[in-house]
């Protein structure tokens, strides 16, 4: 093999392995799955109407990813929770939450996509009482409903949920399926190994 056709295969390999483990090619999820993740949700006595809907959202999977955009207003005096030291901030809270969350989505491919801070209220509000007021926000990528329910479903992060919750004067969660998404990061990864290796090309093997 030339080094200049090895140029060219060695990030084509590795384009290839990151697209295999950045997609979940199991397709949706199937009855079995869902009666299972739904029975483990049940088993540590999750709220019924929130159940219910993720139910009906994992009964109607497309299989493909999504983005999950949520809302967040950080409670200025949140609660003591077991855990954490008393009298933590929302932002402490938080952020103990998080330590947990990250690992769990880089593992299975999920990731924040954009979080930021509330400059100011809402500039538009139709028909939702009491949604002017947010303190911040964001997209979480997940590489399919399979993933983010493996990531629900662990005990690791149910154990660290109270923090989210003490954490949160009130939030709205929903997911996005996407149909233009240009941050994607396959199409980002593609573009720039792309680029790096055809200007390695013209640099070593220019005649």
């Amino acid at each position: 093999m030339t080094k200049r056709k090895l140029l060219w295969l060695i990030p084509s390999v590795f384009y290839a392995l990151f697209v295999f483990w950045y997609t979940d090619l199991g397709g949706p999820l199937s009855d079995q799955e869902v009666d299972t993740f739904v029975a483990t949700l049940q088993a540590r006595n999750a709220d019924p109407q929130t159940l219910a809907k993720l139910e009906g959202f994992l009964r109607n999977d497309s299989g493909r990813q999504f983005l999950m955009l949520n809302a967040l207003d950080l409670n200025d005096n949140p609660p003591n929770v077991g855990g954490a030291a008393p009298g933590e901030s929302a932002d402490q809270l938080m952020a103990r939450y998080m330590e947990h969350m990250i690992p769990e989505l880089l593992k299975r491919a999920c990731h924040p996509v954009i979080l930021g801070n509330a400059p100011y209220t809402a500039i538009d509000v139709i028909g939702i009482e009491g949604a002017e007021q947010w303190t911040g926000g964001g997209f979480v990528r997940y590489r399919s409903r399979r993933s983010f329910m493996e990531i629900v479903s662990n005990p690791a992060i149910v154990n660290q949920h109270e923090f989210k919750l003490a954490a949160l004067d009130k939030t709205i969660a929903y997911p996005v399926e996407t149909t233009i998404y240009l941050a994607d990061l396959r199409l980002l990864l593609g573009l720039i190994l792309l680029a790096i290796t055809a200007l390695l090309d013209i640099a070593l093997f220019r005649k």
